[in-house]
């Protein structure tokens, strides 16, 4: 099925959208605004866009650790997403998951997982979710080579294809597992190859190509809705960038491997496509696409680190708004008596409530659930954190790490 002209004009946006996001979000990590970790997905663009393409809004996907590019292909808020990085309390996840761990179920985003191969299983349980719902939803699992050699691999594709489960399997296989390649832990160059073993098809596309992958989704998805079971779609695509944005990240990939990839970026490739209207979007156009994406990205960031330093000192996981499990204390405050020692003790209500287990960093062990009053974890917080940071000093002056780390 081939993309309609104004498919294709959203397509390029949705690309330039994840490069310009990514290319922002480098920056501001490298500036120290951003902390933790990003994994960007530059280069890639091609496979969220293509196979996002092809899913009703309604559909399920999930995604790892290089996850940004899926959930703006899957249509979620910029303003929500780099507020996530950020760790603000106005983020996807509230501030909780950082890069690695977005998540919005409204868009039909279940989550991005920074356990190689962990969404696999996950998403083959939405799988089964959409299937006995029986209103022809379809699940996506987006992975990469690395994750195919992993137990939950063949535990997935396995158990889909016996159950004949609507799902459409995305490897994106851009040849390294972090800083392993693919020819030193794959026994075959396809990993669509093993899509046999299970007697379901396997698909080997241009992973660059937005357009080839697009098709080959619209024909996989297709086939899940029918009840005929899942497809293993490989992408052959690369990464642009090391594996994290690390300063000084070891980069083991060839110069020249690198540099071969990079000439077919996926951005270009769809621009100067043959299957275009007049044959290339015009070159103008295509520019003032980009020119436009520019100052949205912008917006969705917060230039001033000092007002991302004092969103951080004043987050407050009790706040009202923070989440249903706040929501659910204030509630039933009149239940709750303090100890001396700073802590409540929770009803019986709250204990068996699903979101007790988000603070864990803090809840008692004994029989009764407890928890820290916010002043009074607040002040154990800091005393931990100025003690952490003179144990620092005084073992770097010794030249040798506290006992215990890693």
């Amino acid at each position: 099925m081939t993309a309609s002209p104004e498919l294709q004009r959203r397509m390029l946006r949705q690309m330039q959208t994840i490069r310009r996001f990514e290319e922002r979000a480098s920056d501001d990590y490298h500036n120290g605004a951003i902390y933790g970790v990003v994994h960007c997905y530059i280069g890639e663009e091609a496979v969220a866009v293509g196979v996002c393409s092809a899913l009703e809004g309604s559909d399920q996907i999930i995604s790892n650790h290089r996850g940004h590019g899926h959930c703006i292909a899957k249509g979620a808020d910029l303003n929500r997403m780099m507020a996530e990085l950020y760790g603000r309390q106005d983020g996807c996840c509230k501030g909780k998951g950082g890069s690695m761990h977005i998540a919005d179920f409204s868009i039909g985003m279940l989550g991005a997982n920074g356990i190689v191969g962990g969404g696999l299983s996950i998403v083959t349980g939405a799988g089964l979710a959409a299937q006995m719902a029986g209103k022809g939803g379809v699940a996506v699992c987006f992975f990469g080579d690395g994750a195919a050699n992993t137990g939950s691999f063949h535990e997935s594709l396995n158990i889909a294809a016996a159950w004949k489960l609507p799902m459409l399997y995305v490897c994106e296989h851009n040849s390294w597992a972090a800083n392993t390649s693919a020819k030193m832990t794959h026994g075959a160059d396809d990993v669509a190859g093993r899509a046999a073993g299970y007697g379901i098809p396997g698909v080997v596309v241009d992973g660059n190509d937005v357009m080839a992958v697009y098709e080959a989704a619209v024909e996989a998805v297709a086939r899940a809705r029918a009840g005929e079971g899942p497809t293993l779609l490989e992408c052959k695509t690369y990464r642009h960038r090391a594996h994290t944005e690390r300063p000084g990240a070891v980069d083991p990939r060839p110069r020249e491997e690198i540099a071969a990839w990079m000439a077919r970026d996926p951005i270009p490739i769809l621009v100067d496509h043959p299957q275009q209207p007049q044959g290339q979007f015009r070159a103008e156009e295509c520019q003032a696409r980009a020119d436009d994406i520019t100052p949205a990205i912008e917006a969705s960031g917060i230039d001033r680190i000092e007002s991302i330093a004092a969103g951080i000192d004043q987050f407050d996981p009790f706040s009202e708004e923070y989440d249903a499990f706040a929501n659910a204390i204030l509630a039933d405050s009149h239940q709750i008596g303090f100890g001396d020692d700073g802590r409540i003790v929770l009803p019986e209500a709250l204990r068996e409530h699903a979101n007790i287990t988000e603070y864990a960093a803090f809840v008692g062990r004994g029989p009764t659930f407890q928890i820290w009053q916010p002043d009074a974890f607040r002040a154990v917080q800091e005393e931990a954190r100025k003690r952490a940071r003179t144990e620092r000093a005084s073992f770097s002056l010794r030249g040798k790490e506290p006992e215990g780390s890693p």
